[in-house]
C-alpha cells in the first residue's frame, strides 16, 4: 500500500514537472521569437508551439518508461551509459522526425502564414532541427536523473530515519525488558528468605512485588511517564525493602511540587534506589538513609538519589541497572541527558539530568 502510494506521488510529480517544463521552455521561444510581419500572432506559429509541447511530451513519457524499465539505480552499472546514450539519440531522431511532420502539416493548415515566417527560420535546415533535438532531449534526461536521485536520496534518508527509530525502540524494549527479570530475581529471593520465618510479611512482600511487576507490565510499552507515577513506584519497593531491612533502612524526599507532572522514562528512579539499597545500605551494618530529590532547575528536570556508603563498596558488581540507566537517557534524549555517580563525604550520589525541552 505505501508503495502504491508513493509510484502514485512520483507519477504525478512527473507529469507536473513535464507539463511544467515543456510549457517553460516553449514559452521561453515563444518570448525570443522575433515579430516579422505579425508572426508571432500567426495561426502558424501557435499550431507549432502546440504540436511542440504534445510531441516532447510523447517523445520523453517514452523514454521515461524505458529508462525506469532498464536502469536501476540501486545497482548501477556500466553498460547503462551506453543504453541512456542510444534511447537519448533515438528519442531525440524521433522528436526532431516528429517535429519535421508538425511543421509540414502546419504548411498545409497555414499557407497564408508562411511568408510571415521569419528567414532564421527559413534557412534552417535539418542539421540544426536534428541539434536541437538532440540538445533538448539530453537536458531533458540530465534533468530527469537529477530528480530521480533527489528522490531517491530522500526516499532513502525516509527509510534510513525509520530504521534508526525501529532500531532505537527495539534497543529500548531490550532494556525494559532486562529490568522485570532483576526486580523478580531480589524480590523472589526475599520471599524465599521469610517464608520461613514470618508467614505475614512474606505475603505482605508477594502483594507489593504483584503491585511492581503490574505497573512493569503496564508501563512497559511507553517510553515516558509522568514523575508522581514513578513515586508510587518508589513507594512500593521501599515498603518491600523495608520488610528485609526493617530499621536499617530510613527513606526520605524532597519532591518539588512542579516536578510531579513531568515526563521520564518508566523505572528509572526505582533503578537509582534499588541500586542505592543493594550497593549501598545493605553493606553498611548499622543500615543508612537513601534521600530522593526532584527539581527543575532552568530547563532541565534533575533527579537525585543519595544513600548512605562509599562508592568503593559497589565495585566488583555488574552494575546492570546503571548501565541500563545510562543507555535508555542516550537512546532518548542523546547527550541533553546526563547521568553521574559520584562520593560526597558519607554518601553516594546519583544525579540525573532530563531535558525538558
Amino acid at each position: 500500500m505505501a508503495k502504491s502510494v508513493w509510484d502514485r506521488y512520483r507519477n504525478l510529480l512527473f507529469w507536473s514537472i513535464q507539463v511544467i517544463s515543456w510549457g517553460a521552455i516553449l514559452g521561453f521561444a515563444y518570448v525570443f521569437t522575433p515579430d516579422v510581419d505579425g508572426f508571432k500572432s500567426s495561426g502558424f506559429l501557435k499550431f507549432s508551439l502546440a504540436t511542440s509541447f504534445v510531441i516532447g511530451l510523447f517523445c520523453t513519457g517514452l523514454l521515461r518508461a524505458y529508462l525506469k524499465r532498464k536502469i536501476e539505480l540501486n545497482d548501477f552499472k556500466k553498460r547503462y551509459w551506453l543504453w541512456i546514450f542510444i534511447s537519448v539519440i533515438v528519442c531525440a531522431a524521433a522528436y526532431a522526425l516528429l517535429s519535421y511532420a508538425a511543421g509540414y502539416l502546419s504548411h498545409r493548415f497555414f499557407e497564408s502564414d508562411v511568408t510571415k515566417v521569419p528567414d532564421i527560420y527559413k534557412n534552417a535546415g535539418w542539421g540544426v532541427l536534428i541539434a536541437n533535438s538532440f540538445i533538448t532531449i539530453f537536458g531533458w534526461t540530465m534533468l530527469y536523473f537529477a530528480i530521480k536521485l533527489m528522490l531517491k536520496s530522500n526516499q532513502d534518508h525516509l527509510e534510513r530515519t525509520e530504521l534508526n527509530s525501529n532500531l532505537k525502540q527495539a534497543q529500548l524494549n531490550t532494556l525494559k525488558g532486562q529490568i522485570n527479570p532483576h526486580f523478580m530475581f531480589n524480590s523472589l529471593n526475599n520471599i524465599r528468605g521469610l517464608m520461613l520465618e514470618d508467614v505475614e510479611r512474606s505475603r505482605e512482600m508477594i502483594t507489593k512485588l504483584s503491585e511492581m511487576l503490574r505497573y512493569s507490565l503496564t508501563q512497559n510499552a511507553k517510553n515516558s511517564i509522568a514523575l508522581e507515577e514513578e513515586l508510587e513506584m518508589v513507594a512500593n519497593y521501599i515498603d518491600l525493602s523495608k520488610i528485609q531491612f526493617e530499621e536499617r533502612l530510613q527513606f526520605v524526599t524532597n519532591i518539588a511540587p512542579e516536578t510531579k507532572s513531568l515526563q521520564i522514562p518508566p523505572m528509572i528512579i526505582q533503578l537509582l534506589v534499588e541500586n542505592a539499597a543493594k550497593h549501598g545500605i545493605s553493606n553498611l551494618k548499622n543500615g543508612g538513609t537513601i534521600a530522593l530529590i526532584t527539581k527543575k532547575e532552568a530547563t532541565d528536570l534533575l533527579i537525585e538519589v543519595r544513600n548512605s556508603g562509599k562508592l568503593q563498596l559497589a565495585k566488583g558488581g555488574t552494575h546492570l541497572g546503571l548501565k541500563n540507566i545510562r543507555q535508555r537517557l542516550q537512546l532518548l534524549y542523546g547527550a541533553k541527558a546526563s547521568f553521574s555517580l559520584t562520593e560526597d563525604g558519607d554518601e553516594v550520589v546519583a544525579l540525573i539530568k532530563i531535558p525538558l525541552i
